[in-house]
């Protein structure tokens, strides 16, 4: 049996991260970029496909209690016993040269045996690697990988069955550090990392870090979390975000809807961006605003809906049939077949997101203007096509109204830079012109007046949970009935137990796919946002508050909710989710414009 999703906590160094269980087993890691093969792919498998547990000898469940320390992404996970009590602190150090992973066991009382069982599976847990002796060390190699492992002080380690495992007790104030270093097989071991320091620096570089947010309101930890979670999936070398720590956690456990989600999408963009300025992150703004347009700088036909943690392109998607997936959910899923898709919606968010970069005084780049212009210019040829909108359906080509309705938000950003900035150059009648056009086709081709709601696509009966942002890109005003019958035809009709679902699973779906999913948590955050700016204010907070209440013990979110089995679902931790908790807590508490 697999533990929930939400049993798992974070850990990283902001190029790569680790998922670490209640039961004290990292059980994902992938080295050394998120992107990259796992060496501990229990998540997706089993025991024998990689994983590193420390815990009390003969302790076969849970910690008694675990906690970040405050403000920052170290995990302390505490263990009471018959003979004592001990704790572990997890930490990945910032990276100076290679990946570090630190695990200090520390006894608190009395005195504890502890049993730490090491299983490296490279590629995915694939590969069994060569494990020997070197210097006191032990060292797994296969390939083009290499692993360190060492413990300070050193305690006794042995091999069996291809696992390295080690025994020793604990008493009151004595301590023993492990440390796993990853370099790559051909290089020479890199410096090693003093375990000690390296705790000390990162508790205090997190909290110098978090001591910047700007936010002062109701659930400021909660938002400090989110944040700090935020920059955990951000790649530091390009300022790309990951959406996610993983692949192919299910969006129903037991189904086939399990995706990678470790690239970085441009439908965060706008959203992502707004949450790093107003929170007061200026830096990190910038660095995945120039990530952004690093990614989409070429021809403009090219424009893809996600890119890798560089700006890489090629995402293909294959499948990993050794792995039995999370719960027996498979296909497990590597790359992402979606990048191949048609998005209309991505030139709105990109245009969005560079008009916010622009208003924010953000430095200037000269060339921003011009590939803006580029993007418009295809745009105005190629915007009445169907495509397959913001949720990378697999079910066939659309008009998305929420498609359309970004086309619009691309032709008004242009436009309001032209009017705001004289010296900028651009078809601004023509522009004007489309964002009319496009306006007056949504409103009477999406829109049904029957139920006073706009629909997922033209023709439809269906309803989207994207039509919530219709009055937060400014498309009509929160007031106008349309919007108001929306966000209660949502509500009413894609609500699960008070939480929003996508769009309708039920019969011949959308999407293609067989089986549900359960409520989308940024879909959720979205209607407190619609709420709040549709004047139910109180609503909206009620909303928030049941959602923040829905984040795990240590105030992680994933991608979804089941609301009648009261786990989480799909993959974890999700900058979606909690991007919208950062937007959502600066709309109701902290003066800011909903998002």
């Amino acid at each position: 049996m697999h533990p929930r999703i939400e049993d798992y906590a974070l850990i990283g160094d902001e190029q790569t991260a680790a998922l670490v269980g209640t039961d004290g087993s990292i059980d994902w890691l992938c080295l050394p970029r998120f992107d990259s093969g796992a060496c501990f792919a229990r998540l997706l498998g089993d025991e024998d496909n990689g994983h590193w547990r420390i815990a009390p000898l003969g302790g076969k469940g849970s910690c008694t209690r675990r906690a970040y320390r405050p403000d920052t992404l170290v995990l302390d996970t505490e263990w009471e016993t018959a003979g004592g009590a001990i704790r572990v602190t997890d930490l990945m150090p910032q990276r100076d040269r290679a990946p570090d992973v630190v695990r200090v066991v520390e006894g608190l009382r009395g005195r504890v045996t502890v049993r730490s069982v090491l299983r490296l599976r490279f590629d995915y847990g694939w590969v069994i690697p060569w494990m020997r002796r070197v210097d006191g060390h032990r060292v797994a190699i296969a390939g083009p990988d290499a692993v360190w492992f060492r413990s300070e002080p050193e305690v006794r380690t042995w091999g069996k069955d291809f696992t390295t495992h080690a025994e020793f007790t604990v008493a009151e104030g004595e301590s023993v550090a492990f440390v796993l270093t990853w370099h790559p097989s051909h290089e020479s071991r890199p410096p090693l990392v003093d375990p000690w320091e390296a705790l000390r620096v990162s508790v205090d570089d997190w909290r110098e870090w978090a001591a910047r947010c700007r936010y002062d309101g109701p659930h400021r930890d909660a938002v400090v979390r989110s944040l700090i979670t935020l920059k955990a999936l951000t790649y530091a070398p390009t300022g790309g975000m990951a959406a996610a720590l993983t692949t192919s956690l299910p969006e129903e456990v037991g189904g086939v809807r399990n995706w990678d989600y470790r690239y970085c999408w441009l439908r965060d963009s706008t959203l992502t961006l707004g949450a790093l300025l107003a929170a007061g992150y200026e830096d990190e703004a910038e660095a995945w605003r120039n990530w952004l347009l690093r990614a989409v700088a070429g021809d403009p036909a090219d424009l893809q809906i996600m890119y890798g943690l560089a700006g890489e392109r090629r995402l293909p998607e294959y499948e990993l049939p050794w792995l039995s997936g999370y719960g027996g959910s498979t296909p497990v899923r590597i790359g992402n077949g979606a990048v191949d898709q048609l998005q209309l919606d991505v030139y709105g968010e990109v245009m969005d997101s560079l008009s916010l970069a622009r208003t924010a005084g953000m430095s200037p780049k000269p060339h921003m203007w011009s590939l803006q212009c580029a993007l418009m210019n295809w745009l105005s040829e190629n915007w009445r096509q169907p495509d397959e909108g913001l949720w990378e359906v697999r079910g066939g080509r659309r008009q998305f109204v929420h498609s359309k309705v970004m086309v619009w938000v691309a032709a008004d950003r242009a436009v309001r830079a032209l009017e705001q900035y004289p010296k900028l150059r651009g078809d601004l009648e023509g522009w004007r012109a489309l964002r009319d056009e496009v306006h007056r086709e949504v409103c009477e081709k999406g829109y049904d007046p029957r139920r006073n709601t706009f629909t997922q696509y033209y023709g439809s009966a269906d309803l989207d949970a994207s039509l919530l942002l219709v009055p937060r890109v400014g498309f009509l005003p929160p007031d106008d009935p349309r919007v108001v019958g929306t966000v209660d035809a949502i509500r009413d009709e894609l609500g699960h137990s008070g939480l929003v679902r996508r769009y309708s699973t039920d019969g011949a779906p959308v999407d293609g796919l067989p089986g549900a999913e359960g409520a989308f948590l940024a879909c959720s955050f979205w209607l407190a946002d619609a709420l709040h700016m549709t004047g139910r204010t109180e609503e909206a907070r009620e909303l928030f508050e049941r959602l923040v209440g829905l984040a795990n013990d240590v105030g992680l979110l994933a991608e979804e909710y089941d609301p009648v089995a009261g786990r989480h679902l799909g993959n974890f931790p999700q900058a979606f989710s909690h991007i919208g908790l950062v937007n959502t807590a600066l709309a109701l508490f902290g003066g800011e414009e909903a998002g």
